[in-house]
């Protein structure tokens, strides 16, 4: 009874929100019909929903505060303190970071973005402040080597919106907490990128890398690639969504500072893009005509995040010549409505909630807190294209899956030799 008023209070608030009135009329049955402009007031006002209780809070010194801690059933809280508000930091930033990298604008959006830009700059220099009540644990646990690297990817999509506005104080702390994190290792798999990245980002601003870290993460990942646009996680190949959620988005990333740093060659780079792109493929296929997809494999708690790289590739505008900007925002959109109107992911306060469609703790891996949650935001990465860009402006248009279930022509799908 409790989760079917929460259901009739959370459609009452969407139906309470502008947005969602001018929607209502033209609304069909299975889906929204909607323009460029209004899927992207939609993504940029579920994206402030999404992370501004992280930025905001961190801004006032209140993330630890107000933040809270769900762990999965049985366990305690006591580690996941240790790490999780760098966790929930971390991985926003990087989602958010295309999106502030936008110029300011006097639009309702334009001032959301400036807002949680302004908020983000005074809570960086808090998170790395000791005397501030929101200092982030880079010190201890391994964790920290994880949700670093999603700082650092943060810094390196978005370096004149993060980075450069800093103060040198606030500069200097980060760079010292991301050499401390060489104190510790991680696991035997993606997690090789992290520590790749982090020295690649030390690498970006000027700092001394450590080489070994840096020539280490690049041969293994790319030891462990096994063709048709798909790595396996470490030595053994896993069905899940870490191809989204790390491997490929920061493989290129990580890339990027090396080629530009004349570390690996351009062919290198080049071809990690070239399987992002045809990994891409799959995910844009994923999505079925409703808008759902397989919860499938670890950390499906992570939602949006399962398509980073389908945005990362829209982002860079790589999307391959049979798939049309329009098609993947509105298989995006799809997903979004999918998941989080019909789906009540958010606690009373807010905050995301452990489970993939709601609360569903049971689901939640021993590693998952409520930081980890905020790989979601990592699924908003198109909201950096700006607004008159084809990604927003073209008509909405079927995604592959729709056009395959309702027997429209759709291009028939090889594996690749790169």
């Amino acid at each position: 009874m409790n989760k079917l008023k929460s259901m009739f209070l959370m459609v009452a608030i969407l139906m309470a929100s502008p947005f969602v009135q001018a929607q209502s009329s033209k609304k069909t049955k299975q889906n929204h019909v909607t323009t460029g402009a209004q899927d992207r007031h939609y993504w940029a006002e579920l994206l402030y929903k999404i992370s501004s209780p992280v930025i905001l809070n961190l801004a006032d010194g209140t993330l630890k505060k107000n933040m809270p801690v769900e762990v999965p059933p049985g366990q305690s809280t006591d580690f996941f303190k240790k790490v999780t508000y760098l966790e929930a930091v971390g991985r926003t930033m990087a989602g958010v970071a295309p999106w502030l990298a936008l110029p300011d604008e006097e639009t309702k959006e334009g001032l959301m973005r400036k807002k949680l830009r302004l908020a983000l700059l005074k809570g960086i220099a808090n998170a790395v402040d000791p005397a501030n009540p929101d200092y982030l644990n880079f010190r201890t646990e391994s964790q920290p080597i994880v949700d670093a690297a999603y700082m650092a990817q943060a810094f390196l999509r978005a370096p004149k919106a993060l980075w450069e506005p800093l103060d040198a104080l606030t500069k200097s702390r980060i760079a010292e907490e991301f050499k401390a994190l060489r104190t510790r290792t991680g696991a035997y798999n993606n997690w090789l990128l992290f520590a790749g990245i982090n020295e690649a980002f030390l690498l970006s601003i000027g700092e001394q890398p450590d080489p070994a870290r840096l020539d280490f993460a690049k041969r293994k990942i790319l030891e462990w690639y096994q063709g048709d646009g798909w790595y396996s996680d470490g030595p053994s190949l896993s069905i899940d969504y870490y191809n989204s959620y790390v491997i490929h988005p920061m493989l290129v990333d990580f890339f990027k500072v090396l080629s530009d740093k004349k570390r690996i060659t351009t062919e290198m780079y080049d071809t990690a893009v070239k399987r992002m792109v045809r990994y891409s493929e799959f995910s844009e296929r994923i999505i079925g005509p409703d808008g759902t997809y397989p919860a499938m494999g670890r950390s499906v708690t992570y939602r949006t995040a399962a398509f980073q790289a389908l945005g990362q590739v829209a982002l860079m505008d790589k999307l391959p010549t049979q798939i049309s900007p329009a098609q993947v925002r509105s298989g995006l959109t799809a997903v979004m409505h999918r998941m989080f109107e019909q789906c009540d992911n958010f606690d009373k306060a807010g905050w995301l909630v452990l489970g993939f469609c709601g609360s569903q703790p049971g689901i939640a891996d021993s590693y998952t807190s409520t930081g980890s949650l905020y790989m979601a935001t990592l699924g908003f990465l198109p909201l950096g294209l700006p607004a008159d860009n084809e990604f927003w402006t073209a008509p909405a248009a079927d995604w592959t899956a729709k056009k395959a279930w309702s027997g429209q022509a759709f291009k028939k799908d090889y594996h690749v030799e790169y």
